[in-house]
């Protein structure tokens, strides 16, 4: 196979694709219907043409009749007055009526065979045309319910274009609040361990010192209990409050506790 050939194969199948792809059949049917009509509308045209000149052929029998008549009676009047050249004459003109007259009455009966086909074949697609009607109007009304159907087990299963873009849409939403929360408690910890300095405030150096002074004790006391644990070391000492405020407060001196105070300011 040429490389021509394949090429417009592949290009008539992906335009038979799109085209099957965008193709309607409400549509189609539609204007199948549409061409129907249309033919039917030129078929009764033909009707109507073919009676209005048979109508003008019944016409001009008629006059053609009518003149025939009249020389007829032309004919006698003039033998009975003794006029038999007028006669003749009448009778003359009279046989050339005859031959237009068969002539107009061998197109006539002509016509009206043809009028009487074209109606029959009009009549015959009048009752096609409307039983195409009410099969596309049922082909249409299946068509959309089973149309609606497919959407909306589409839309249940989740596998339909809206709802995919819906469910992307909401995916990266949800990704982008996940980083936004993950960037937001990065940068606490951040500020929480000094890496990063706030500067939305004044810079206060004695609560900066007070905190880490703060937490100092308590880094201590967990490295001396995993020292204990891995036996390194004694185990870490409880932190008794109420004992070292006892400790740090300063005792009596023995001179101040055997003398009381003498009035007056003496001891």
């Amino acid at each position: 196979m040429s490389v021509m050939k394949r090429m417009s194969m592949v290009f008539k199948s992906k335009a038979n694709k799109a085209l099957d792809r965008m193709e309607d059949p409400r549509e189609t049917l539609d204007y199948s219907y549409q061409r129907q009509l249309e033919m039917l509308q030129k078929v009764r045209r033909g009707v109507a043409d073919v009676a209005t000149s048979r109508k003008r052929l019944e016409l001009q029998i008629n006059q053609l009749e009518g003149q025939q008549n009249k020389l007829t009676e032309q004919g006698k009047k003039a033998l009975q007055v003794g006029r038999e050249d007028l006669a003749r004459e009448a009778l003359t003109r009279r046989a050339g009526l005859d031959g237009q007259l068969n002539d107009l009455r061998a197109q006539y009966q002509q016509l009206q065979g043809e009028e009487e086909k074209l109606t029959l074949a009009s009549q015959r697609l009048q009752a096609k045309v409307d039983s195409f009607r009410t099969r596309k109007e049922t082909i249409k009304a299946t068509y959309t319910a089973a149309e609606a159907q497919t959407k909306i087990n589409e839309a249940f299963s989740g596998i339909s274009e809206e709802m995919g873009d819906v469910g992307l849409a909401i995916q990266r939403a949800e990704e982008k609040t996940e980083n936004m929360k993950a960037r937001a408690g990065a940068i606490d910890e951040l500020l929480a361990s000094g890496a990063l300095e706030d500067f939305s405030g004044p810079k206060d150096d004695i609560q900066a010192e007070l905190d880490r002074m703060g937490s100092g004790p308590g880094v201590d006391l967990e490295l001396e209990r995993l020292k204990a644990e891995l036996g390194q070391g004694p185990a870490p000492k409880q932190l008794n409050p109420g004992a070292q405020q006892a400790q740090q407060q300063p005792h009596d001196t023995p001179q101040q506790a055997q003398w009381p105070q003498q009035p007056g300011g003496h001891q």
